[in-house]
C-alpha cells in the first residue's frame, strides 16, 4: 500500500511558518489608483504555479507605492502567500523587481539563518502544507481567508540548511525548463498576434508574387458595414458564417467509467484544462468539445479564456463557455486569433450584461454575429500557421504540467530521503 504525504515526511523535523520568518507583513487593505504604466502591482491572479505571471498588469505611481510599502518593501527572495482566491498560492520575489502587493496578499520574509527561500517556496506547495490550508479553507466562514495566525502555524518540514538548498536547487531546474515553455509560448503568442495585424489589419498578407498586398498597391475598396477600406474582392462575414455553436452536452455522472478531459472557468489555469478521474463526480451537464473547436468564455474577462480544443476523445467543458464549432478545420488558427482581437473584446463587452463588470456575460448568438473582412484563400493561409504555433505551445503546455507533476512528486522523496540529491 502506498504510503500517504504525512507518513512520508513523518520523520522530519516540523517548525511553524512563523518561527522561519524574520517579519510576516500583511497587504495594506484598500484598492490603489491603478496606471496605465509605473511600479507592478501582485495581485492574486498573478501568482500561476508557484511563480509570477503578469500577462495581466496592474500598475500604480511612486506616490501610491511609497504608501504600500512603508511597513515593508517586496525584496529579492521574499515570498508572497495569497490569502483567498486562491488561499496559498505562493510565490518568490525574482531579482530587480520592483513592486508592491495588491489586497489578500501577504509578504513573508524569510530568515536565511534557517531556512532557504527556495525550498519553502516549495514546502509550502506540497501537498502536505496545501492540505493544511485546505482544512483551514473547510473550516472558515462563508468567505474563507488565511488569516495570520493560521498562516503562522502552518508546519513545515524542514532538514537541514545544506539539505534545504539541494533539494531547492533540483526543483528549481524543474521550474526554469517550466519558466522556459513558458516564455516560449509568449513569443508565440506574440508573433501570431502581429502576423494577424499584418494580414487582415493592414491587409499586408502575401500577394502571389509574395510581396505586401497593400503596401505594394494592391487593389482596396470601401465597405460601408465595417466602414472601412478592405481589399477588393474580400467579403463580410459573420463568425456564425465559419461556425457554430455548440449545444449538445453530457453529464458525467451517467459515464463513471469515462476519464474526461474537463475545462472549466472557475478551474482555469495556464494549461485550459484538467482530467477528471473515473469516478470523480460532476453532476451538472456539460458541453461536448473535439479538435474543430474554439473555447471563448461567455464570462468577463474574454480573452485570457480562449481554449484550443485539442484531438482527443472526451473532452467536455463548463457551459460558461461558448464552445464555437469550425465548418472548416482549416480555418481553426484564423477564429482562435479573431477572437483574442480587441475589436472582438470590444464588441463583447457592449454586449455583455450582468450585475459586475468582473461578472458580466455575453449571449452566444450575439457573440457569433461579429463581422470582419474574409477572403478564403487568406484566411486558409494563415490558420495553417497560426495551427502549427498553436499546436507547439500545446506541446509546451502539456510538457509543463508533466514537469509540475513531478515536481510535486519529487518534493516529499526528497525532504523524507528515499531519493537523494547528489552533489
Amino acid at each position: 500500500m502506498e504510503m500517504t504525504i504525512e507518513e512520508k515526511i513523518c520523520g522530519m523535523k516540523m517548525y511553524k511558518l512563523g518561527d522561519l520568518c524574520s517579519d510576516v507583513v500583511d497587504c495594506p487593505h484598500s484598492t490603489p489608483e491603478w496606471k496605465n504604466e509605473g511600479i507592478r502591482v501582485i495581485r492574486n491572479f498573478n501568482i500561476v504555479n508557484g511563480s509570477l505571471d503578469f500577462s495581466n498588469g496592474f500598475f500604480v505611481d511612486e506616490e501610491t507605492f511609497e504608501k504600500r510599502t512603508q511597513r515593508a518593501c517586496p525584496e529579492f527572495e521574499d515570498l508572497v502567500i495569497s490569502r483567498e482566491a486562491p488561499m496559498g498560492a505562493v510565490c518568490l520575489i525574482p531579482k530587480n523587481l520592483k513592486c508592491c502587493l495588491g489586497q489578500r496578499l501577504v509578504l513573508l520574509k524569510i530568515n536565511k539563518e534557517l531556512a532557504d527561500p527556495n525550498y519553502i517556496l516549495f514546502a509550502i506547495q506540497s501537498q502536505f502544507v496545501q492540505k493544511q490550508i485546505r482544512i483551514i479553507d473547510q473550516t472558515g466562514s462563508i468567505v474563507s481567508n488565511l488569516n495570520i495566525p493560521d498562516l503562522k502555524s502552518l508546519r513545515i518540514p524542514l532538514p537541514s540548511l545544506p539539505e534545504q538548498k539541494k533539494i531547492a536547487s533540483v526543483l528549481s531546474a524543474l521550474d526554469k525548463k517550466i519558466a522556459l515553455n513558458k516564455k516560449m509560448n509568449q513569443k508565440l503568442e506574440a508573433m501570431a498576434k502581429r502576423l494577424y495585424d499584418y494580414w487582415f489589419v493592414q491587409f499586408d498578407f502575401p500577394d502571389k508574387n509574395g510581396h505586401p498586398y497593400k503596401t505594394t498597391g494592391g487593389p482596396m475598396t470601401y465597405n460601408p458595414t465595417l466602414k472601412r477600406e478592405i481589399p477588393a474582392g474580400w467579403k463580410v462575414k459573420q463568425i456564425c458564417d465559419i461556425a457554430s455553436f455548440e449545444k449538445e452536452s453530457v453529464c458525467p455522472s451517467d459515464n463513471p467509467c469515462i476519464e474526461y478531459k474537463h475545462f472549466s472557468i472557475p478551474g482555469y489555469d495556464e494549461c485550459g484544462s484538467y482530467v477528471l478521474e473515473k469516478g470523480e463526480s460532476i453532476l451538472s451537464d456539460k458541453f461536448k468539445v473535439s479538435e474543430i473547436d474554439i473555447l471563448v468564455s461567455k464570462l468577463n474577462p474574454w480573452t485570457s479564456r480562449v481554449i484550443w480544443g485539442e484531438t482527443q476523445e472526451n473532452q467536455i467543458c463548463s457551459t460558461e463557455f461558448v464552445v464555437m464549432k469550425l465548418h472548416e478545420l482549416k480555418e481553426k488558427g484564423f477564429l482562435y486569433s479573431l477572437v483574442k482581437q480587441p475589436s472582438f473584446i470590444d464588441y463583447c463587452t457592449r454586449g455583455s450584461s450582468g450585475t459586475s463588470h468582473s461578472h458580466r456575460r455575453v449571449n452566444p448568438e450575439y457573440m457569433m454575429d461579429y463581422i470582419f473582412a474574409y477572403d478564403k484563400d487568406v484566411v486558409q493561409r494563415f490558420s495553417a500557421i497560426v495551427s502549427r504555433y498553436a499546436l507547439m505551445m500545446m506541446k509546451n503546455l502539456r510538457e509543463n504540467r508533466r514537469l509540475i507533476a513531478l515536481r510535486d512528486k519529487l518534493l516529499p522523496l526528497l525532504m523524507n530521503g528515499p531519493v537523494e540529491v547528489c552533489g
